[in-house]
């Protein structure tokens, strides 16, 4: 049976957004040997811990809201976006639910900027950059960004291309984001930066025995042709399908 990884609609308040943005992770997914789960922001609580219970891991996607910066204790930098609290909620309960459980989770975009502030981390609230890092779904390639070779990611890339480790990974990537990550939240780390300024552009979790990978680009955005997006995917898929035989293993030991 195919690993089930849960995908929050990305946008409560934007049906067309929504519409377009999801089915594009939901084929990522799909590629790389996952059965998308599709988590509405609509339901209560309870109906929406009964579709994530029975998931796998995690994909947290993108969104054109923005994290409420009260819950970093910032004041509002008059370019941030409107907040949306229905997906801020059910991130939290799949977040909450995949640390318990030590369950994968995938951030990309907005979905590592809300793993940030949840962790305790705090946003920068508009980049001001020579990279143009709001470049867009039509643009194939925006800039590129430096990666950790050492670090978890840095080993999905790697396994993917040709770079030689002792020359570092550089990644070409798409830009969609007027946000960033400033200062990464407990148990997370810095594993990728935009050479150019700086700007954060990976997470991920600091404990080897728990995959949590969040990444500032798109990598739904290229699965047909690129070959590093496809392996982030991949290794998400991987993850849960290896934490759900040992959730298995765990229940059989139990019942000896």
């Amino acid at each position: 049976m195919a690993p089930r990884i849960a995908i929050p609609v990305p946008h409560s308040g934007d049906a067309e957004y929504a519409a377009r943005a999801l089915p594009q992770y939901v084929h990522a997914v799909e590629m790389a040997g996952g059965e998308p789960v599709r988590i509405p922001l609509n339901q209560s609580e309870a109906q929406v811990m009964t579709l994530i219970e029975r998931c796998d891991g995690v994909v947290l996607p993108g969104s054109k809201a923005d994290v409420d910066p009260a819950k970093y204790d910032a004041p509002r930098d008059p370019k941030t976006a409107p907040a949306d609290s229905k997906r801020d909620a059910v991130d939290e309960l799949l977040l909450d639910y995949a640390y318990n459980t030590r369950k994968p989770v995938l951030g990309i975009c907005y979905g590592l900027q809300t793993l940030n502030v949840y962790r305790g981390g705090t946003l920068l609230q508009h980049i001001e950059s020579p990279v143009n890092h709001e470049a867009g779904r039509t643009v194939p390639v925006a800039h590129v960004v430096e990666m950790d070779s050492t670090s978890k990611l840095g080993g999905i890339v790697a396994s993917s291309t040709k770079v030689p480790e002792k020359h570092g990974l550089s990644l070409p990537v798409n830009s969609s984001h007027h946000q960033a990550a400033a200062v990464a939240g407990d148990g997370l780390r810095i594993v990728a930066r935009c050479p150019q300024g700086g700007i954060i552009e990976a997470l991920e979790c600091t404990s080897d025995d728990h995959f949590v990978v969040a990444v500032q680009w798109h990598p739904e955005r290229s699965v047909e042709d690129d070959d590093c997006s496809r392996a982030i995917f991949r290794a998400l898929v991987e993850a849960a399908r290896t934490r759900r035989g040992k959730i298995v293993e765990e229940s059989a030991g139990r019942r000896v």
